[in-house]
């Protein structure tokens, strides 16, 4: 008898590992499909990634400060230029 449970055991045990794998093995499909899925929706919608939203911000405060620099650079030459009509 008890040689008979433990093939039963055995048997169940090997049935259980099979379901195991293939449970994870749907997981893994229904992830890849879902991220796929999700990567077509939000190409369908425009958005930017990640990487070229910090590039972009990146650039708009780089122009910024030169915009800041060059706004002080053309109020010193406005400064100087008054200056000289002055003395004119």
């Amino acid at each position: 008898m008890t040689q008979t449970s433990n093939r039963f055991l055995d048997e169940f045990a090997k049935l259980m590992t099979d379901a195991a794998g293939a449970a994870q093995g749907m997981r893994r499909e229904v992830e890849t499909i879902m991220k796929a899925q999700s990567e077509r929706m939000l190409r369908s919608m425009d958005v930017v990634q990640r990487e070229e939203f910090e590039a972009v911000k990146e650039m708009a405060a780089k122009a910024r400060d030169e915009n800041e620099q060059l706004n002080a650079r053309v109020s010193a030459l406005e400064a100087e230029l008054a200056a000289l009509r002055g003395k004119v």
